[in-house]
């Protein structure tokens, strides 16, 4: 098996966590964002969309975070990422989507880019967009978590979303955003990251970690 990603990868993280969490080896394919590595020739012959995440299982190549984690889910079942019963998985995702799909689009490099170059918009500009829909996206998680409160993002084991909501929360950090009023999404983000699946796969422990 073999992951292609970058450190500071938010959906890049997920993979390692989930991957990590399953117990399942894999060779570290490093692609620099930062370096625009993902437009070399040999990475775009791998990948359509010039985008990490990229697994390889043998002979199938799977990209997008998500369908990765779902497929690592279906193929290798144990320990399960998703609960049971309809209800609780329907959850977990819905948790899981709020960030990948509300919060990281709006904020990956491709669009932080595109707004200090494309749009002209300053370094303070570019970090107050970030750090607004990072705050207000992370109020929905912490809403639906204060429903519902467990030791994870849904029940005592790690689920799909807490593979998504470590690594938004690592981004936060990074840029210096708002976490104080969202107490119970840091709840979790704690009690994942005592556990080795979600601290030994952190961007700084990664081979391709720099500064």
């Amino acid at each position: 098996m073999e992951l292609y990603n970058y450190h500071r990868s938010s959906a890049s993280y997920r993979v390692r966590i989930a991957l990590a969490l399953k117990g399942l080896d894999y060779d570290y394919k490093a692609v620099h964002l930062a370096n625009n590595e993902q437009f070399q020739e040999s990475y775009a012959a791998v990948s359509a969309s010039r985008l990490v995440p990229l697994l390889r299982d043998g002979d199938r190549t799977l990209t997008q975070s998500m369908a990765i984690l779902e497929y690592l889910e279906e193929t290798y079942r144990d320990p399960p990422l998703l609960p049971a019963d309809a209800v609780g998985r329907a959850r977990v995702r819905a948790l899981a989507l709020d960030i990948a799909c509300e919060i990281h689009p709006l904020n990956n490099l491709r669009v932080l880019r595109y707004l200090v170059r494309d749009l002209k918009l300053s370094e303070d500009d570019k970090n107050r967009w970030y750090r607004h829909w990072v705050e207000t996206g992370l109020e929905v998680v912490e809403r639906q978590l204060q429903a519902q409160p467990s030791l994870y993002c849904h029940g005592q084991t790690p689920t799909l979303a807490d593979c998504v909501l470590v690594p938004q929360v690592f981004n936060a950090r990074r840029f210096d955003c708002r976490v104080d009023h969202v107490p119970n999404v840091m709840r979790v983000f704690d009690a994942c990251m005592k556990l080795d699946a979600f601290e030994l796969t952190r961007p700084e422990s990664c081979p391709d970690a720099v500064g």
